[in-house]
């Protein structure tokens, strides 16, 4: 793949988990036929930050360096109708029910740091988030964007990639892979992923959709 220009958009994303009957589950959605990039695509609530995140930074948070965290929030209000306040999650609603009782940092915790190399047709610096659902939260995907939301465990999203029912980019399957080896969110918030590319034999034995969008 040719390379491409060195510019590079700050985005975050919001790994939401439950913990199930058996085991862990997470929110997922699947990206709408529109998207510019990865149409299709399982991924995780999320999207690039603007400069409306860095207002909503400084206001929820304090200061707009959080901008990465308000933007997590504000992405789960616009493509699942998930709102994030200090008492945790109210289906449907916009962000000034955030406004009212913003969340703490504690409720976001970091767990993995994405930086895409130079030969990503669309590069991102991205956070992941963990965030706490309860049991019985429903996502509403917008239609656009969001295609479809739902919950499941990482170890049948995988299940579902590796027979060919779903596409995951390889940030994304990482990711998944690290977190089924949590059994519960309380797992899943210690959690700090050491993020890598694919090494050769990764790249020859994963599905080309995998690394590429074609």
């Amino acid at each position: 793949m040719p390379s491409v220009g060195e510019e590079i958009r700050e985005a975050a994303s919001a790994v939401v988990a439950r913990d199930g009957d058996d085991e862990l589950e997470v929110l997922v959605l699947e990206r709408g036929a529109s998207s510019r990039f990865l149409p299709g695509y399982v991924a995780f609530p999320g999207g690039s930050t603007d400069a409306e995140d860095r207002e909503l930074a400084r206001r929820w948070f304090g200061t707009p360096e959080e901008a990465r965290r308000a933007c997590a929030v504000r992405e789960l209000v616009e493509e699942v109708s998930l709102v994030l306040t200090e008492d945790g999650f109210v289906a449907g609603g916009t962000t000034e029910a955030v406004d009212a009782a913003p969340p703490s940092t504690g409720q976001l915790a970091e767990i993995a740091h994405w930086v895409a190399p130079p030969t990503v047709p669309v590069r991102f610096d991205a956070r992941y988030f963990a965030v706490r659902a309860p049991a019985g939260l429903k996502p509403r995907p917008d239609g656009g964007e969001t295609a479809d939301a739902w919950w499941i465990s990482p170890r049948r999203l995988l299940e579902d990639w590796a027979e060919g029912r779903r596409r995951l980019y390889w940030p994304t399957f990482f990711t998944v892979s690290e977190i089924s080896g949590c059994g519960s969110v309380d797992d899943l918030f210690q959690l700090r992923i050491r993020t890598r590319e694919p090494d050769d034999d990764e790249l020859e034995r994963l599905p080309r959709s995998t690394f590429w969008q074609d």
